[in-house]
């Protein structure tokens, strides 16, 4: 069996900033009270009419451009996403027509936070068994246009972003993907959502009255789970290959909170000098929050070929991940 490596790494946030400052204009709060509370201090706005599509599909040019492939060469196009253009046809479809990969197949995948994490093990599988080369694997949200900018509670936290990495299979000598931990549980489906738009409530006057096609959040419950969760599957996965904190080279968690990454960074006994933290730039981007961090770890020369990587991450859902890899880049 083949093993799945990463192969490129592409980004795309849109160039319009929202900052702590524009923040304290709009509802009750500050600069002071965000940043020691989130670690955020801007994040990245789409204009209006930009959709999650035109975001996925800018990463992937990108991811495309740095491996020096056509996006004909694609077989498969896995969008993570909780903030689709619509609710059908895929993001994917719309992604595949933008960026010209006629021979693509592929889907979109709701897990939240989680989504990139999930779909890069989706997308690993398809090459590990052979039936494709190249998979291209988008986490990507446009969290405004579910945001209400009344609430403070969640208005500060999250940004718009799209971040691409490139599967492949791995060439002699390399290892690329190890393994992987993830798990959900719907007993916290209503700590961490969105409460109208779908079947059970679908839209009407009075679902937008309500406010119900907006991101719900109990933050506190949140953070005492995401801290617990996080830390367990990274300590089952680390534990299942014969691992310590110590063997990691680089953590890339999902970045929601700036004291969530921290805590669970200690409780796993990891440095804050081997964790990517990007938040303050970018806010909580959903799915892209990884993929971004990659990428600010490879302009920062911090993710470098043959290190041990251990990505994590934590989702509405609640949605759970871990995984383990070698860098191949």
């Amino acid at each position: 069996m083949a093993r799945a490596k990463i192969s490129s790494v592409g980004q795309y946030v849109p160039p319009r900033l929202l900052t702590n400052a524009d923040l304290e204009k709009m509802v009750e709060t500050n600069d002071q009270w965000i940043t020691e509370r989130t670690g955020i201090r801007e994040r990245h706005l789409v204009d209006k009419g930009v959709a999650t599509s035109d975001l996925a599909a800018e990463a992937a040019r990108e991811c495309l451009a740095k491996r020096g492939i056509e996006a004909s060469e694609l077989d498969a196009i896995l969008i993570a996403t909780v903030t689709p253009d619509m609710l059908f046809p895929a993001t994917a479809c719309l992604v595949q027509e933008k960026i010209g990969a006629k021979g693509a197949w592929g889907f979109d995948l709701s897990a939240a936070c989680s989504g990139f994490i999930y779909a890069l093990q989706v997308g690993a599988k398809l090459v590990e068994s052979g039936a494709h080369k190249k998979v291209m694997v988008v986490g990507a949200d446009v969290m405004s246009s579910i945001l209400d900018y009344t609430d403070r509670s969640t208005c500060i936290l999250f940004g718009d972003g799209a971040g691409a990495v490139l599967l492949e299979p791995c060439g002699e000598g390399e290892i690329g993907l190890v393994d992987f931990e993830h798990e959900i549980d719907g007993s916290g489906a209503q700590s961490l959502y969105m409460p109208g738009g779908g079947s059970l409530h679908p839209p009407t006057a009075e679902t937008v009255a309500a406010k119900m096609h907006f991101v719900h959040q109990e933050g506190g419950a949140v953070y005492k789970v995401a801290v617990r969760k996080m830390a367990e599957l990274s300590e089952t996965l680390l534990n299942r290959n014969g691992l310590t904190a110590s063997d990691i080279d680089l953590f890339i968690p999902h970045q929601a909170n700036k004291r969530i990454i921290l805590a669970t960074a200690e409780r796993l006994g990891m440095p804050e000098e081997k964790i990517v933290i990007n938040i303050g730039e970018y806010g909580n981007t959903t799915a892209a929050t990884i993929p971004l961090a990659m990428h600010t770890a490879l302009e920062q020369e911090r993710l470098k070929k043959g290190m041990t990587v251990l990505l994590a991450s934590f989702g509405g859902g609640y949605t759970v991940g871990a995984t383990l890899l070698r860098w191949e880049i």
